[in-house]
């Protein structure tokens, strides 16, 4: 079982979530909440469900409209789907990184221009002097 799990007939969940009955069908007609069905087409809630139900009655308590919760469900559905999606991109580079053979080193030359190092090795540093004279004008 998980917070997904289809557990609560609407009664409990309504009760878990401090709300009638009749307003979780209500969120589930408008899309707000939508609960698995059994086979006998009745609502199952599970927990997550639940504290969405909970949230919904904050976001409302704080007079933001059913419409104006629709979208901040909806956005919020879609932050959680791109945050996997960067960790699973975290982490495929990451692995990239750790096993790429002869993956190649660069460095900045004096003049500016790219040096191509070998894995494990350092750049030179030049420590020569330069002394600048300005031209003797005839």
């Amino acid at each position: 079982m998980n917070e997904m799990s289809p557990l609560f007939v609407i009664s409990v969940a309504a009760e878990l979530a401090g709300m009638h009955p009749q307003t979780l069908r209500q969120y589930d007609r408008l899309g707000l909440v939508s609960p698995t069905r059994t086979a006998g087409k009745s609502r199952r809630y599970s927990m997550r469900d639940v504290v969405q139900l909970r949230e919904i009655a904050q976001l409302s308590s704080d007079g933001v409209s059913l419409e104006g919760i629709r979208r901040v469900l909806g956005l919020e559905d879609e932050v959680s789907v791109l945050r996997a999606r960067v960790r699973e991109l975290e982490a495929a580079l990451a692995d990239e990184m750790l096993n790429r053979p002869g993956r190649r080193v660069f460095a900045a030359g004096s003049a500016g221009e790219v040096i191509s190092l070998r894995t494990g090795t350092r750049a030179r540093r030049e420590n020569a002097v330069v002394v600048w004279r300005p031209l003797e004008r005839e």
